[in-house]
């Protein structure tokens, strides 16, 4: 587990009150598939102070992550029957 994965996890578990989330479909202005020429992109309308810690991050400055939750996994949230591992 990389240091970036270790922060999450730690967030998650003992601050879930603190860690904000933001839907990424809701804050998207343009986008591109990729072509030959040109990797695909997503610009996203965040506010500045987030901007400039992700192209300038300073050390002890806040985290952003960008995360993907499998569908499976998501479909899991309001089954009442518990899994291996999810108890």
């Amino acid at each position: 587990m990389d240091e970036s994965q270790k922060v999450l996890r730690f967030a998650l578990e003992k601050y879930p009150e603190r860690v904000e989330t933001l839907p990424l479909a809701q804050l998207v202005i343009d986008s591109a598939r990729q072509k030959p020429k040109r990797p695909a992109y997503v610009k996203l309308a965040v506010p500045d102070a987030m901007v400039q810690a992700v192209r300038n991050p300073q050390p002890g400055g806040d985290s952003y992550f960008l995360v993907r939750i499998p569908a499976d996994v998501g479909d899991r949230v309001d089954s009442r029957i518990l899994l291996p591992g999810e108890a």
